[in-house]
């Protein structure tokens, strides 16, 4: 009988409150609640198309900035991806995917290598400070990503090859990131154990 590889995470703070459950072996079907609207969105894709089943429900304090909430919840996902890849016996291990949206195009590299790391790179001049959707401040992108490099324990790089519009340039970087973990955490027929010359990931 296979292992199954899945993960529950709940954190709870004094800022906010997360229930995230998510499947590897998915078929990429989300439901999404943090109430912050755009971030819905995104991880909905990320799921889309990262073919990993996702249920988040988060609340937090939302009316001070939806810092807070975007972040715990990137930190759950990190810790959720983690525990769910286990020893990551016959995994592809690297992954990578160049996305486009309209006028945006973004790459992601993976490496599952429990080693935390992220190279981020690209954004337009004063995306950090637009405000999508009216809650989600485009600095919020690098955040999220340093949380899941660094609570699921990989090598993370995105980059942003162009692209103007602030909501299609945060896009294409979740969807290239959701599609390069698509290859990444897929188990690969050829490979026996563990993918790494150490003997451990």
């Amino acid at each position: 009988m296979e292992t199954m590889r899945t993960a529950r995470i709940v954190r709870t703070t004094s800022e906010s409150s997360i229930e995230l459950e998510l499947n590897l072996d998915g078929t990429g079907t989300s439901e999404i609640s943090t109430t912050v609207p755009f971030y819905d969105h995104m991880l909905t894709a990320l799921s889309k198309h990262s073919l990993i089943d996702l249920k988040v429900v988060a609340t937090g304090d939302t009316d001070i900035d939806a810092h807070h909430t975007v972040e715990d919840t990137a930190i759950a996902f990190g810790l959720a991806l983690g525990e769910a890849l286990g020893d990551k016996s016959g995994i592809r291990r690297y992954g990578d995917a160049t996305v486009p949206l309209d006028e945006a195009l973004a790459r992601a590299v993976v490496d599952l290598s429990g080693r935390p790391f992220l190279v981020h790179s690209g954004e337009p001049a004063g995306f950090e400070l637009h405000r999508i959707g009216g809650h989600f401040t485009g600095s919020l992108v690098r955040h999220v990503l340093e949380a899941i490099a660094f609570n699921a324990r990989i090598t993370c790089h995105v980059e942003v090859l162009g692209g103007r519009d602030p909501h299609h340039v945060a896009e294409a970087e979740f969807k290239a990131l959701a599609r390069a973990l698509r290859v990444a955490v897929e188990p690969d027929p050829r490979v026996t154990g563990i993918p790494s010359t150490k003997g451990a990931l």
